[in-house]
């Protein structure tokens, strides 16, 4: 049995990368809700649910990277500075907003300007976050509680954000959260006492007063670090954060089992794939690839090798979804962007003991037997059966997948692509038939009737969780606008969303993407 925080608390980078954030402030924000939740005189069950909820409030953080990153030219910046700046105030947007975005996309201010103005006009429904939270909290297992105050994580005291829940109509966790999670960031950033002051100026409009009334800058202590007192000395923070974590959760704490954790990969890899819509469903294609290979292989543990296929591209949300959905060849500064995503992978799975050898598998599969691959450089010596394994599964996924173009390898053009790779030396020979072999040559009919879809909506689902609009799915379907629009939404009825990167997530869980 496995505790299910030390996972998580794990994981939990994969966030920070995703929301720009300093490593750790998912842990800090964790620890700092906790203190609060039990200053506010909450109960177990409330302090378990704002624990859990604040660890994974920006589990939904990739729900419009694609978007964003089409919109303004980065998506990691646009959600740290929306994070940071009060977008209700116009001085803020000008000075904080959109300098950070502008600097990270390298457009300019007017340009930047321009988009948020666009992205206001718009729209663009914050929905999304709350619904992938969600849902993905729900393939976690982690009970109504967190996923009903995930689901308010846009939501504001003043009823202005999503779902317009208005005061105490929002979860009490997602409001302890809300005003933790701001100190936390406005502290790593400006500092305490500024944090502080920012913290009741938002009190009323984005904020609970009475939860920011309970706020102190002793909750802070040991996780920021403080400034001296008048005749004092400062005081440093010196915990380390998953221990602080770990220590915080209320008895009983949760274990999972191999099955538990396996939906725990599967969630985060899914999550991970909303990055770009060409890659959704790509981690549970290797996955599945991976492990079935490794039986044939007759590896041991075949589990942890489908284990580290879930989470193999976990660092992919480390990097700008522009570079991912770009058409055509990268420039060299983007090829070394791109190719720090196994390293963020490695870092962020290692921090879990109990994942050690998983990202040892995980961080290699880009590395090819010549030592041609990155981010090491590896040669065949170095590297494991389940590593040559994961790095033919996942080229393979690759080369079968929808580009970016529409246009992808027909499947034997793809065995004819890895079967060189393997006789040029870039390739294991076992693992190229292996995988293969898994692959077979016939597309598996793809399963139909999920929720009451008809075959049609599954198809409409498929086309739009490509990104495709309304219009395009109708041109593509022959189909009328009017009629395309009418089964999207009878779609997000059946399915219980409103949005597609939750349509997106949908599909995933339910084996519904378009065939390889």
């Amino acid at each position: 049995m496995i505790r299910l925080l030390g996972i998580l608390g794990g994981l939990s980078g994969a966030m920070d990368l995703g929301s720009g954030s300093p490593l750790d402030e998912s842990l800090v924000r964790c620890v700092v809700t906790v203190r609060l939740a039990r200053a506010l005189g909450c109960s177990d069950d409330e302090v378990r649910a704002a624990l859990y909820a604040s660890l994974l409030e920006h589990l939904g953080c990739t729900a419009y990277s694609h978007e964003a990153a089409r919109l303004f030219g980065d998506d990691i910046s646009v959600v740290r500075a929306s994070f940071v700046a009060d977008l209700d105030r116009p001085a803020q947007v000008l000075r904080t907003f959109v300098p950070a975005v502008s600097a990270a996309s390298d457009r300019g201010r007017a340009q930047t300007l321009l988009a948020t103005a666009r992205s206001a006009r718009d729209a663009v429904p914050p929905t999304a976050t709350c619904e992938v939270a969600r849902d993905a909290a729900r393939g976690l297992g982690l009970g109504d509680d967190v996923t009903t105050a995930l689901a308010h994580v846009t939501a504001r005291w003043d009823g202005n954000g999503r779902p317009g829940t208005r005061g105490a109509q929002t979860p009490l966790a997602t409001r302890v959260l809300h005003v933790a999670g701001t100190a936390v960031l406005l502290a790593l950033r400006i500092g305490p006492g500024s944090a502080l002051v920012e913290l009741h100026r938002r009190a009323g409009t984005h904020l609970d007063p009475g939860v920011v009334a309970a706020f102190t800058a002793d909750l802070l202590t040991g996780l920021v670090d403080l400034p001296a007192a008048p005749g004092g000395t400062a005081v440093p923070a010196d915990l380390d954060p998953l221990e602080a974590a770990l220590d915080a959760e209320p008895d009983p704490v949760r274990y999972i089992d191999d099955g538990e954790l396996l939906d725990v990969a599967r969630t985060f890899g899914h999550v991970v794939d909303l990055k770009s819509p060409w890659l959704h469903g790509h981690s549970a294609t290797v996955a599945e690839l991976a492990a079935a290979a490794a039986r044939t292989l007759g590896l041991p543990e075949p589990g942890r090798v489908r284990l580290a296929g879930h989470l193999h591209d976990l660092g992919r949300i480390g990097v700008s979804s522009r570079i991912w959905a770009k058409r055509g060849r990268l420039t060299a500064a983007e090829r070394d962007q791109a190719r720090l995503h196994p390293y963020f992978t490695e870092r962020i799975l290692s921090r879990a003991p109990e994942l050690a050898d998983v990202a040892a598998v995980a961080a290699q599969h880009h590395e090819r037997c010549d030592g041609s691959g990155y981010h090491r450089g590896l040669r065949a010596a170095e590297l494991s059966m389940a590593s040559r394994v994961l790095a033919a599964a996942d080229r393979y996924a690759r080369l079968v997948a929808a580009a970016a173009d529409g246009a992808a390898p027909a499947p034997v053009e793809a065995t004819e692509r890895l079967t060189a790779a393997a006789r040029e030396g870039r390739l294991d020979p076992d693992a190229v038939r292996a995988v293969l072999r898994a692959a077979g040559h016939d597309a598996p009919a793809r399963p139909t009737g999920v929720a009451g879809l008809t075959d049609r909506q599954v198809q409409v689902l498929r086309l739009l969780t490509r990104g495709l609009s309304n219009r395009q799915i109708a041109r593509r379907l022959g189909v009328s606008p009017r009629t395309a629009e009418h089964h999207v939404q009878d779609i997000y009825v059946r399915i219980g969303v409103s949005t597609r990167p939750a349509a997106a997530l949908f599909a995933m869980e339910h084996g519904l993407l378009d065939p390889g």
